[in-house]
């Protein structure tokens, strides 16, 4: 039985090495569609994380 505080840590780094792969995957494409697709993933993922433009 895990407690509640390390199941809310465990959630916080799984959606933090997901918003990783995801923007690292974002630098990788160039493609315009595949690059909307990847922004909506991340702040669906991760509302408040940042972004990158462009």
């Amino acid at each position: 039985m895990t407690s509640e505080r390390a199941r809310e840590i465990k959630r916080r780094r799984q959606r933090r090495d997901k918003v990783r792969k995801l923007r690292a995957r974002l630098m990788q494409t160039t493609d315009v569609r595949q690059r909307a697709t990847l922004i909506r993933r991340i702040q669906r993922v991760s509302p408040a994380a940042p972004v990158p433009e462009s």
